[in-house]
């Protein structure tokens, strides 16, 4: 009993980790004045959420119980969001699915600001975390959200997208990212955006906005269940029991299903590093993230240089997100759970830098932050409110001081930035309704 009664007698808010030296940021006021103000009291300010507390429905009361739940739970018949997608081409042939929401977007206007977002290991836009946030941030205002624009950057080879190069995705390969927000800032070149990822979408994310510093694409980002430190989450991942034989386990033999279906385009050119990693990989028995990585991930996750890597260390110590931190230049939010039993090792000194805020929750699990919700057994996620107040802040209130971007110009039907021959995109004809509460078969999603 003494267990249940400490359960409900605990406060459960989050430590929120403010810089010694917050970046100064201008924001509107009320009757159209601006104002200059400090990170922390723009937070403090506008993200009461943030500091509230988050109780996890009692019968998901551990990290282990929400990350399960985030994977097994019915999410079909909440936050419905349906997606317009546009694929691109990029200039190594490869091919990203954007998909943007809402369909009918007749009644934005040029202004309205976009939530860019990249989803978790071998996701996509349909899933449960990324539908939680963009069903009321893509709402009207009227009817009570935000009345924003949202596109989902779908991963090479995810949620449908077919592989038309000897090249996958990971979490060290921010290229992708980097030429769809070409595309997107040049089709809406007066919308502000907003980053918001998830998982392995948060490393690259995090790794595009420091690699950028004040030329980034993105107003600002939200960080949710990064990995950071990729060496030390999978070391103390595959330590446990639970975690070698059910989440590192489940995490390989998503990839490795994943890859499977791609496999005959890879075996294209059998001679291809890629394709010979491909045929090997998908003849693992009882694969762990840790064998995908050494087998395919090293080899064929990204484009060279610096790709391939000599062994999957080496690819986690170039991957990890943790040490560019102090490289970011624009406002970013990172939300961690301490129970998160995929991620235990966060930064929570993001490096010193005044333009970064960790937060990390006691309770969430990985991409879950289970409450309890109306209805007998019905759950919400807390993290919904958070972000939300963020990007109304981030997308209405702050100025943004004039971006250093390199200008964008068309070279052979290619989408490309003066002074970078190697990075290209180009949209391809047709597009596709996405409805998102529809997964891949064969894979677990939340993860």
């Amino acid at each position: 009993m003494s267990g249940i009664f400490n359960f409900w007698n605990t406060c459960y808010t989050a430590d929120v980790r403010y810089p010694k030296e917050s970046a100064l940021l201008t924001t509107k006021e009320q009757r159209s004045t601006t104002t200059s103000v400090f990170l922390r009291e723009f937070i403090e300010r506008r993200c009461p959420s943030l500091h509230a507390e988050f109780r996890p429905a009692w019968w998901l009361s551990n990290g282990h119980l929400q990350t399960l739940y985030c994977v097994l739970g019915d999410f079909s018949q909440r936050d419905k969001v349906v997606y317009n997608r546009t694929f691109l081409r990029l200039l190594d042939g490869g091919t990203l699915g954007l998909d943007f929401t809402p369909v009918d977007d007749s009644h934005l206007t040029p202004e309205t600001p976009i939530i860019v977002v990249m989803h978790g290991l071998t996701g996509g836009s349909y899933e449960s975390y990324v539908r939680a946030i963009l069903a009321p941030a893509c709402t009207p205002v009227h009817q009570g959200g935000l009345g924003y624009r949202a596109v989902v950057v779908n991963f090479r080879g995810c949620a449908g997208v077919p592989i038309t190069s000897p090249q996958l995705y990971s979490a060290g390969h921010t290229d992708d990212l980097r030429q769809a927000l070409f595309y997107i800032s040049h089709r809406f070149p007066e919308a502000p955006l907003l980053g918001l990822s998830f998982s392995l979408g948060a490393n690259v994310m995090t790794r595009y906005v420091a690699e950028e510093g004040e030329r980034s694409r993105l107003k600002s980002a939200c960080i949710l269940g990064c990995p950071w430190n990729l060496s030390a989450n999978t070391s103390k991942l595959v330590s446990t029991y639970i975690g070698r034989h059910i989440y590192s386990t489940g995490m390989g033999r998503n990839l490795v299903n994943l890859l499977k279906r791609h496999v005959a385009t890879f075996a294209k050119d059998p001679d291809h590093d890629v394709a010979k990693a491909a045929a090997v990989t998908i003849g693992l028995a009882k694969p762990t993230i840790t064998m995908f990585d050494e087998h395919f991930t090293r080899i064929g996750g990204g484009s060279s240089p610096p790709w391939p890597f000599a062994s999957a260390n080496d690819y986690y110590e170039y991957a990890s997100s943790h040490n560019v931190l102090s490289r970011v230049r624009i406002p970013l939010l990172a939300i961690n759970a301490a129970d998160d039993p995929v991620v235990q090792d966060v930064p929570m000194d993001a490096g010193g830098n005044g333009w970064v805020v960790m937060a990390l929750t006691p309770y969430g699990g990985h991409l879950g932050w289970f409450e309890s919700d109306e209805g007998w057994g019905q759950v919400r996620r807390w993290i919904t409110r958070p972000v939300l107040e963020w990007l109304r802040a981030t997308g209405t209130d702050l100025i943004r001081p004039a971006p250093h971007w390199r200008p964008l110009h068309e070279d052979g039907g290619f989408l490309k930035e003066v002074g970078i021959d190697r990075l290209g995109c180009k949209e391809l004809d047709g597009s596709n309704i996405i409805v998102g509460t529809e997964g891949e078969a064969g894979l677990l999603a939340g993860l």
